[in-house]
């Protein structure tokens, strides 16, 4: 039920925003209600923008990429990707295909786990960068890389394990943090 509600909104919100023009967020992320971070922690107080949420871009600010998304100014900060130009950070975040478009065709799990922001073995490396977004590029300069390491707070850090073809083989992290990112 909580899915169906999901991709029911979302795919609203995302007609409404390819009508006018607009990209989309790639995949899911974090914010305070006005500030979204590349490294994306789950700190209390923030709430998730999920992926195919529709927005437009602005304009770029130092360090930040503006946008509009319902009505709302925000900015996606790249706080931990500096090495990587704004214009190329922008379009790892913006997108102009509605990924909602794609989630659709996932397995039912597959789209339950990105719904929740969540992982599973088995999901490929866009469908974890729809659930978790992207590791930030600082650590994980090479998105061809076999680990990802994401961070869930200052403290609390997770490893993807991928294969060779790009599956998802494995999440290695402490039993807490665990708990907090893997769909069973």
């Amino acid at each position: 039920m909580k899915l169906a509600a999901f991709l029911c909104l979302a795919a609203l919100s995302a007609a409404n925003a390819a009508a006018e023009g607009y990209g989309f967020l790639c995949c899911n992320m974090r914010t305070d209600g006005s500030w979204i971070s590349d490294i994306n922690y789950a700190d209390s107080g923030k709430t998730m923008l999920p992926a195919g949420t529709p927005l437009s871009m602005d304009g770029y600010g130092k360090h930040r990429v503006l946008l509009t998304i319902n009505g709302r100014r925000q900015a996606i900060g790249n706080d931990y990707s500096r090495n990587m130009s704004l214009d190329a950070f922008a379009k790892r975040y913006i997108v102009e295909q509605d990924p909602l478009i794609k989630l659709k065709s996932y397995p039912k799990r597959i789209q339950e786990a990105i719904g929740s922001a969540r992982l599973v073995r088995g999901m490929n490396r866009e469908q974890v960068l729809m659930a978790v977004g992207y590791p930030v590029y600082d650590e994980n300069p090479l998105i061809e890389s076999k680990t990802w390491h994401y961070w869930l707070s200052s403290f609390e850090g997770f490893d993807a394990i991928f294969d060779e073809n790009g599956v998802l083989t494995a999440i290695e992290a402490r039993p807490e943090v665990r708990r907090k990112v893997v769909a069973e």
